[in-house]
């Protein structure tokens, strides 16, 4: 690039070390570019549509009642194998989508603490599967479900049977995960009271 300084004198683009730091310069930058021109095109994506679904989320909240959805959490306390399913799926899918993410793990404080490792480990793993079909319950995590689902667009799939395959498979591996930490919380605590 020459510059034109008065009307005979032209200067050359820097080189050595000035050239190296006129190109970090300009590198630098342009990271900053790249990043307000994705912020624009989240403004006329994906953030509008965020902003309405958790608004409608929380009216439903307040139309439903908090205190009904917070007696869900003290009835999945009880003991019994009937009560594993209420804990570990349908409760982390209501706290995920309701609560969103991170407010979704404070609703293991109605568990035993004996419940409560399982619940947080079922909820922590939910908070990206439920964001296919559900993206304001963690929008920090959307970006890795986008990556898929363009990867599945170029083979030619629908992102509909995409989003939902992830949600139930999200839904079997929380269940699994909320019952194997479970026991291993009950193994540890038996442990620590046998060494007290």
């Amino acid at each position: 690039m020459k510059l034109m300084i008065g009307l005979e004198t032209t200067v050359g683009d820097p080189t050595g070390a000035w050239g190296a730091l006129a190109d970090g310069a300009e590198y630098f930058i342009s990271i900053f570019q790249e990043g307000g021109a994705v912020l624009l095109s989240l403004m006329g994506g994906i953030l509008p549509t965020l902003i309405v679904l958790l608004t409608a989320v929380n009216a439903l909240v307040r139309l439903i009642g908090p205190e009904k959805i917070e007696n869900l959490g003290v009835k999945a306390s009880q003991p019994g194998l009937q009560w594993y399913p209420v804990r570990y799926m349908v409760l982390p899918l209501l706290a995920v989508f309701f609560l969103t993410n991170p407010m979704a793990y404070t609703m293991g404080r109605f568990l035993p603490e004996k419940y409560k490792p399982a619940f947080y480990d079922s909820a922590v793993s939910y908070v990206h599967p439920i964001t296919g079909i559900f993206p304001h319950a963690n929008p920090g995590e959307l970006f890795v479900y986008l990556g898929i689902a363009a990867g599945i667009q170029t083979l030619g799939y629908g992102l509909g049977d995409l989003a939902l395959r992830y949600l139930l498979v999200g839904l079997v591996v929380i269940f699994i995960r909320g019952i194997v930490t479970e026991l291993i919380t009950a193994r540890m605590m038996a442990r620590k009271g046998a060494a007290a």
